[in-house]
């Protein structure tokens, strides 16, 4: 790593993910969070200042960050979403959908809050449509998604040094959406959908906003087609 700001982007080997790791890579030095180790270095070999950093979310430990002495920004960009009628879920799904969504993302928070204190440091969660409004056939996934939005709330009352900013894109064009239309029985057309690249412009906005200014929520539509 150089003397550059230090960011640790979650789910980067697809998506939203590896858009925002693109966005940031030109300002910042990159740690490329996630379970799929190929796509992760894959992605660091076209990024500058990147290195992949292979890890399972739901499972990582202090021990996992020895080697994060410095991070300026975090972007939580992994999620889920198993959607259904209430009265089908599971608690296994109920479970799975919260470790990652929000559980996960609030222990690795914690983990590497002193780096983040230490300078002042920026939190970015990349949220969704569903922590606005929640609809039939989406009540897990908009639970975990609202919980998640008062986390980051919660998080920016108690952390006053860090900026917090929660992103809410509509709907995108990536593996976790062509996942979503299978399960709602549609068809997936990416074209109709958000270019990943908008929502990492989006969180680059916020990241880059000079130090007077804290940008602490950002809308994400698609237009009209």
């Amino acid at each position: 790593m150089s003397d550059r700001p230090v960011a640790l982007v979650t789910g980067a080997s697809s998506g939203i993910g590896s858009a925002i790791a693109r966005s940031l890579a030109s300002t910042h030095d990159l740690l490329l969070g996630g379970r799929d180790e190929t796509s992760l270095s894959l992605l660091a070999a076209e990024l500058p200042g990147a290195q992949a950093w292979p890890f399972d979310l739901t499972n990582v430990a202090s021990a996992d960050l020895t080697a994060v002495s410095r991070l300026d920004v975090i972007v939580h960009s992994a999620g889920i979403a198993l959607l259904g009628p209430l009265a089908e879920a599971s608690q296994d799904d109920w479970r799975r959908t919260f470790d990652v969504n929000v559980f996960a993302v609030a222990e690795l928070t914690n983990l590497v809050l002193p780096q983040l204190r230490a300078a002042s440091g920026h939190v970015v969660l990349i949220n969704s449509g569903a922590g606005l409004n929640a609809n039939p056939g989406w009540g897990v996934y908009a639970a975990s998604k609202f919980a998640l939005r008062a986390y980051a709330d919660a998080l920016r009352g108690d952390e006053p040094s860090l900026r917090v900013t929660t992103v809410y894109p509509g709907r995108t064009a990536t593996p976790m959406q062509e996942e979503v239309r299978r399960q709602e029985g549609g068809e997936y057309d990416p074209s109709k959908y958000i270019d990943p690249a908008s929502v990492g412009r989006a969180v680059a906005s916020a990241v880059l906003a000079t130090p007077d200014a804290h940008i602490t929520e950002i809308n994400v539509r698609s237009r009209p087609h």
